[in-house]
């Protein structure tokens, strides 16, 4: 299944040569560029772990694709994005988010070790990994190994 996050989501994925020109576009705009993984990339998750500090005030989109090539030596199971943000209206609103790197194993699920959890990290009739949910709780979103149960 291809995840379909960010920008150019339906397209095949960008080459390096492609992300290096979206990255000098984000330069030439004057955004900072972040980027984030996870191995968890369920729309839910919001919170993906930032990989090294914004880049501020980049000269060279080489210095972005240095860092992209960086994280995704150090997390080659993990789905990269590359963030544009925008300063200038005092606020950092994101401008371009897009991914530039899939696992090659794109299954989705909990990649936590020997999660028993049924349907982990999706928004169905689940059950806890100590038991079936309480009574009148039919669904349930289970996300990072909290249980949030809503009403049906």
């Amino acid at each position: 299944m291809h995840l379909t996050q960010g920008t150019f989501s339906f397209l095949p994925d960008l080459t390096d040569g492609q992300i290096t020109a979206q990255i000098q576009y984000c330069i030439d705009n004057g955004w900072a560029v972040s980027i984030e993984h996870t191995a968890d990339p369920h729309p839910r998750n919001i919170y993906w772990d930032m990989f090294g500090a914004p880049m501020f005030d980049l000269a060279d989109a080489a210095e972005a694709m240095l860092e992209i090539n960086n994280c995704r030596a150090s997390f080659p199971d993990h789905y990269i994005k590359l963030n544009a943000l925008d300063a200038t209206r005092s606020i950092e609103s994101v401008r371009l988010s897009f991914m530039v790197n899939r696992p090659a194993n794109r299954a989705f699920g909990c990649s936590v070790p020997n999660c028993t959890a049924a349907m982990c990290s999706t928004r169905r009739t689940v059950t806890q990994p100590n038991g079936p949910m309480p009574a009148g709780f039919d669904h349930a979103v289970l996300q990072n190994h909290a249980t949030y149960a809503v009403s049906p």
